[in-house]
């Protein structure tokens, strides 16, 4: 599987180290926008992420590692250190998410690296980041996801703090490197000077947390975990339907009086007890039950036709099978099939963002093989 490259950074190497989910998942976002990436892997075992994923056959791989070409290394001795020096001394960015300290007790620091090679970008993903008390301890995205304060607000009220279906944490410190390094490249443009990325798991998932910190700062308030709606807006909660579920968000005004039309309740939007945003939050959980008493009445599909008629945003909650058969997904292409030598045609989320001038894309398969 070989596609012409037309993406944007189809100028720029990337030599990839480390393993598992932070520092591989920065690889493929760049990747995706037309990096050469190399990635370096460890002789014989290769990438734990070749066995990881769900099911019967283990995938994950296929997708984290697509559009990027492999190596083998020992950074451990001097002569694998040797090997990624000179392919590093060819690179625009080097990717890694050891342990703090392990590049450094490899001859591999930046101080040593940017020496040599002035205009390198040194993209750093960590637990904790490459400083500060905790910058030694070994950090999972997991433990990231709690000290950022993710862990705490996700889940029931009636249950101990839950965990996403997937790696956010080891993904947002990827993204936010991604970030880092792109704008580290446009710096270098202007001076010919790289610089140290320094992304930390749990400073990555503390940027997405809104004015968690700022509210309890102002107001002592501590955001809890709220389940399937955020306090005080409202209408926006799953709601059953005769025969599923359906998520309508219509908790601005001018949305929830389309909402109300909808259902024939015409006089909702001048009650006292719905009139605004405080006054609808202030009475959530009785608006959510009516909002249901409605939904309960109809199907699904039925639903779904009123929203889009009123301009009210609704949607289904979607696994797999439902994004595969969605039309939508697939006119806008979210969904492609790609050619494996070892799986055959495999299914997997498109590039995103898409670019009108320079779009990134699928080029070529993950390595079967060690290189």
């Amino acid at each position: 599987m070989t596609v012409v490259n037309t993406g944007a950074l189809k100028d720029i190497r990337v030599v990839e180290l480390g393993q598992l989910l932070a520092g591989p998942f920065c690889g493929q976002l760049l990747g995706d926008m037309g990096a050469d990436v190399i990635k370096v892997e460890p002789p014989v075992t290769g990438d734990p992420m070749r066995e990881w994923g769900q099911g019967d056959q283990k995938v994950q791989w296929e997708v984290i590692a697509r559009n990027k070409r492999s190596v083998s290394a020992n950074l451990r001795v001097p002569e694998g250190q040797a090997l990624v020096k000179r392919l590093i001394a060819q690179a625009d960015v080097l990717i890694e998410n050891f342990k703090p300290g392990t590049m450094e007790k490899w001859g591999l620091g930046p101080d040593i690296l940017l020496a040599e090679f002035p205009g390198l970008i040194i993209a750093r993903m960590s637990g904790y980041g490459q400083t500060g008390p905790y910058s030694h301890q070994a950090g999972f995205g997991a433990i990231g996801e709690a000290m950022g304060g993710l862990r705490y607000v996700v889940g029931d009220p009636s249950t101990p703090p839950s965990r996403m279906g997937i790696s956010i944490g080891d993904e947002l410190a990827a993204t936010f490197a991604c970030l880092g390094a792109l704008s580290a490249l446009h710096y270098r443009e202007k001076t010919g000077r790289g610089q140290i990325v320094d992304s930390a798991i749990y400073e990555a998932v503390l940027a997405m947390m809104e004015s968690l910190v700022t509210e309890f700062d102002k107001t002592g308030y501590i955001r809890e975990r709220t389940g399937a709606i955020l306090p005080n807006v409202a209408p926006s909660n799953v709601y059953k339907t005769s025969d599923g579920l359906v998520l309508i968000a219509a908790n601005q005004d001018t949305v929830f009086g389309r909402l109300c039309e909808a259902m024939g309740q015409r006089e909702w939007p001048k009650d006292d007890r719905f009139v605004n945003h405080q006054a609808r939050g202030a009475n959530q959980k009785l608006l959510d039950g009516l909002i249901e008493a409605w939904t309960q009445t109809l199907t699904t599909r039925e639903v779904l036709g009123l929203m889009d008629k009123f301009g009210v945003p609704a949607g289904q909650i979607y696994r797999a099978p439902e994004m595969l058969e969605d039309p939508h997904f697939k006119a806008r292409d979210a969904i492609v099939k790609t050619q494996h030598p070892y799986f055959g045609e495999l299914r997997m989320q498109n590039v995103a963002p898409k670019l009108s001038e320079s779009p990134g894309g699928i080029r070529s398969s993950a390595p079967t093989e060690l290189g």
